[in-house]
């Protein structure tokens, strides 16, 4: 016989599908985590045991479980160690961080920083010279905010044994060089930055796990329940598998490991193999590929070039070769995501998922990773193929300007930057749109992901303009996007992202509600209570 592990009264129930509150007041869930009954407060609280935890909402709103539709927990956990240099708006604020850093530092310890924002360079290339300097002697990795480009002190650089230009199987990882063949310190995908990083010091295994567990607590208190994790990196699998074991993962997470270019056979086997593994609140569910890099660095798949004539070639150095896997996997019933952030990265990306549905009627849900720039006649497709439309509107609101004076939009030009970050176009087009964060590319409040959907405009300064504002999102339509959005994408709508009887009793629990509070007040919106499975894993003082 079934007990109750949870009672919440006095509440205000949100159903993110009507945008309404439900007739019921309270809610009542099972020893299995599951939503076991709703009413009013007097029946429900009858349902209560003496083991029974039992909570007066006195009239806050519960929605759903935010869920980060793109994140990456290990990741994230590791890079932000380090110093932040996202709030540096120019060189010199750059140099000051750096400076303060330096003088911390023990002789020959490296310095690792995070969020650099290529703007700061203005009109000047994005190299290491203007920090030489200060990172004189010092070896040094700084990332770069998309974290598809980094830059290495000359010292990190020697360490590593790079003096010149190299080839790798990612077509658009460069060492990038001067006239002269000498890196600029500029390192450009995954690939080229390795070079480096396998020479850095790394943290001890508990020290990741600790890092990994606080972010991952503090992602619970800002009402997340779950996160679709874009990486299976290293220690990933296995730290969340610690963490899940020892009763202590906050959030339900859906882990979709890489597939790079040079996957062979017997790598695809693989991923298909790893489909379903994981615990109790993790599982892998879906490959993560990429079709590009990023516009910000000219790795971006356009189907014209850039300002400076970069950003023309796929990261598959066959794009071909990924059609071929999208339907290998596909015919395996086994989801994708890529990640395609140009116009030409988009459009293969479809093409290859409407090659692989006419190859085989399987129902497969797969995804695309940030649009940040595409035309018009792409739109439609996404519905009418059944793909996800997965974006991160606050990389919209704090990377770019209105103005196009940023440098992204300087790239694309006039006509591409007035494309931008198309979410109010997708949905009316009739996409399912997942919002997340990237982070650690933006900050992953959940509130702050959503009101950045509704106004558009830097985070950091709210008096200034909004970058396309006609793409804005109505408020109910950024909640879909961290709840019933995400249940769709991982083809969990029948138990997940709505408030229901037999829905897992992931909640999250606001002081007012997220859809009538204005926008630019949401991120201060206090989070009361977060629950997972009935547990809570969240609880403000007083509540």
């Amino acid at each position: 016989m079934r007990t109750t592990r949870l009672v919440l009264l006095s509440a205000r129930l949100l159903d993110p599908g009507t945008g309404a509150f439900l007739p019921q007041t309270a809610l009542a869930v099972s020893d299995d985590g599951r939503i076991s009954a709703l009413g009013d407060d007097r029946e429900i609280r009858a349902l209560a045991g003496p083991a029974t935890t039992v909570v007066d909402l006195k009239g806050a709103v519960v929605t759903p479980g935010l869920v980060d539709g793109h994140v990456h927990p290990v990741t994230g956990a590791e890079l932000t160690s380090g110093l932040d240099l996202s709030g540096c708006a120019g060189l010199d604020d750059v140099r000051e961080a750096l400076a303060r850093e330096v003088r911390r530092l023990a002789r020959g310890e490296w310095l690792f920083a995070w969020g650099l924002d290529p703007n700061v360079f203005g009109d000047r290339p994005v190299g290491i010279a203007p920090f030489d300097s200060v990172l004189d002697g010092v070896p040094a990795f700084l990332l770069l905010f998309d974290a598809h480009s980094a830059l290495a002190s000359r010292r990190a650089l020697e360490l590593a044994g790079v003096d010149g230009p190299r080839t790798f199987a990612q077509a658009s990882a460069e060492v990038v060089c001067d006239a002269d063949g000498r890196p600029t310190g500029l390192l450009q995908e995954d690939a080229a930055c390795e070079l480096v990083e396998r020479v850095a010091p790394k943290p001890t295994r508990e020290e990741r796990r600790e890092r990994l567990g606080a972010a991952l607590r503090s992602m619970a208190a800002a009402g997340l329940t779950g996160g679709h994790v874009m990486d299976a990196n290293g220690e990933s699998l296995t730290l969340y598998g610690e963490l899940d074991a020892a009763g202590e993962l906050p959030l339900r997470l859906r882990v979709a490991p890489w597939c790079q270019p040079g996957t062979d056979a017997d790598g695809v086997r693989a991923l298909i193999e790893g489909q379903g593994t994981g615990g109790a609140l993790w599982r892998v569910a879906g490959v993560k590929l990429f079709m590009d890099g990023t516009i910000d660095n000219g790795t971006a798949w356009l189907e014209r070039p850039d300002h400076h004539g970069e950003s023309t070639a796929a990261f598959w150095p066959d794009p071909a070769a990924y059609t071929e896997i999208i339907g290998e996997l596909h015919r395996a019933g086994v989801a994708t995501a890529t990640h395609a952030i140009g116009d030409a990265a988009v459009r293969h990306v479809l093409d290859s998922v409407e090659k692989a549905q006419a190859s085989a009627a399987v129902r497969v849900r797969h995804r695309v990773e940030h649009i940040e720039t595409v035309p018009d006649d792409t739109l439609r497709r996404f519905a009418e193929l059944g793909v996800v439309a997965s974006m991160q509107p606050t990389h919209c609101c704090d990377f770019t300007r209105a103005d196009h004076t940023d440098n992204w939009s300087r790239r694309l030009g006039e006509e591409r930057a007035s494309r931008a970050w198309r979410c109010r176009d997708l949905v009316d087009s009739g996409a399912t749109v997942v919002l997340g964060s990237d982070w650690p590319i933006a900050p992953f409040p959940p509130l702050g992901v959503l009101a950045g959907a509704r106004h558009r405009r830097p985070s950091r300064d709210l008096g200034q303009a909004p970058h396309g504002p006609e793409q804005a999102l109505t408020a109910i339509e950024a909640l879909r996007g961290m709840t019933t959005g995400p249940a769709y994408a991982a083809g969990e709508e029948h138990e997940a992202g709505r408030i229901a009887l037999g829905h897992r009793a992931d909640l999250a629990v606001f002081a007012d509600s997220p859809v009538t509070t204005a926008a630019t007040e949401l991120p201060d919106l206090p989070v009361l209570l977060t629950v997972l499975e009935g547990r809570i894993t969240h609880r403000a003082a007083g509540v």
